[in-house]
């Protein structure tokens, strides 16, 4: 293996804890619906995941569904408007970031959240002008586990794949990552749920806190 010479981060569940203001998003949602709010530790499994499995979880609802459309229209609306009420980096995260900066190793954001709302969300905790690149789920024509925005967050950095860490809370992450030749971390302390058996994920490590990242840098 080579030296590492950057790290990549997926977003939720592994950067920035985001569950929190998702499941106000989507308990908000539910109670405007008539319905009973979900707990925190029903929802945060599934806050890796999108808007798709939010909306299953709370309405059993398909995206083929008629009604889909404007109930997801409904629910982003409701995390555009808290997407920072409780949303931050995880703990000991700022501690890595600020380690990697006094040591010039860049980093960076691959993520499968569209632009529009993480563009806003790094901005309001102003990780926007820290990061060396952000790419989102429609930065490229693919999100992961397609190589495509692995290799243009390389391009973005100068970097080689081979010289880059990638680090997420899900199985298409380190399967991301491993398309294209990169180490990879499973993140433990991520949304991972009952059903996600994280040792299956054939990353090179997996760590329980983001001090764990200090090992490698």
């Amino acid at each position: 293996m080579q030296p590492i010479s950057a790290i990549l981060f997926d977003l939720d569940g592994t950067l920035v804890d985001t569950a929190p203001d998702l499941a106000f998003a989507l308990n908000t949602l539910l109670e405007q619906e008539g319905l009973v709010a979900l707990s925190y530790n029903a929802i945060r499994p599934v806050a890796s995941h999108g808007s798709p499995a939010l909306l299953k979880l709370g309405f059993d609802i398909s995206t083929e569904d008629q009604d889909y459309p404007a109930l997801q229209q409904r629910f982003i609306q409701h995390y555009q408007d808290n997407i920072v009420r409780k949303s931050a980096l995880f703990d000991g995260m700022e501690t890595i970031l600020s380690t990697l900066e006094e040591r010039n190793i860049p980093w960076g954001i691959i993520t499968n959240k569209p632009a529009f709302l993480t563009e806003p969300l790094l901005e309001k905790l102003n990780l926007n002008q820290r990061t060396n690149c952000i790419v989102s789920a429609d930065t490229t024509a693919h999100s992961k586990p397609h190589p495509a925005p692995m290799l243009h967050a390389c391009k973005l950095i100068n970097k080689k794949p081979e010289q880059c860490l990638y680090i997420g809370d899900a199985a298409r992450d380190i399967e991301a990552g491993k398309n294209v030749n990169m180490q990879t971390v499973a993140a433990r302390y991520g949304y991972l749920g009952e059903h996600d058996h994280i040792e299956d994920w054939q990353a090179d490590a997996i760590i329980d806190h983001p001090s764990e990242i200090l090992q490698w840098i």
